[in-house]
């Protein structure tokens, strides 16, 4: 049986993967593009930026860590740790819808070159989590049916995304934090 051709389970998983992302990155774009803020007012909703960047951050460690634990042919040490960060980044989504709805946009008034930097950093983050999404099921969905050679192949688009939009999530909220100033 050819490894490189899509069997039928591999296409419906596909187009489930496919349909789920959708669904997902359509919601994000309405959350965060025409939602209007909650009528309430959530004062704890005020820490889920730094929240978010803990779980960046912790998402980060453990893409590298698991990266090491693979090449080092620690399977079962990878396969935890990349469980792990996909937890870490599933309760970031969760984080990150909760402070829209309550909190709404967070606007970036830093002026001069500052704002530049940090706008150039917000869209390759933003661009590169669109295919995250898709990626980083695909890849997990490979390793689940033990088709690795799938898994490796998604897995070297995968990885130094989801650590790009990881460590510059990171970034965007340092940056918020130390500039976000008219």
């Amino acid at each position: 049986m050819n490894q490189n051709k899509a069997q039928p389970s591999d296409r419906f998983a596909y187009s489930a993967i496919g349909i789920v992302s959708i669904v997902v990155l359509a919601f994000l774009f309405w959350l965060i593009y025409f939602k209007e803020g909650a009528a309430v007012h959530a004062h704890w909703a005020a820490w889920l930026p730094a929240l978010n960047s803990i779980l960046n951050a912790t998402t980060t460690c453990l893409l590298l860590f698991g990266y090491r634990a693979i090449k080092q042919g620690k399977r079962e040490t990878h396969i935890a740790l990349m469980i792990c960060a996909t937890m870490t980044s599933g309760l970031f989504l969760i984080s990150y819808i909760l402070y829209h709805h309550y909190q709404g946009d967070t606007k970036f008034l830093a002026t001069g070159l500052i704002r530049p930097v940090y706008f150039g950093i917000l869209i390759s983050h933003i661009v590169l989590s669109l295919p995250l999404v898709p990626l980083v099921f695909m890849t997990l969905y490979h390793a689940s049916i033990k088709q690795f050679d799938k898994h490796k192949k998604f897995a070297k688009l995968t990885f130094p995304i989801w650590l790009y939009v990881s460590v510059t999530g990171v970034l965007i909220y340092i940056f918020l934090k130390l500039f976000n100033t008219p």
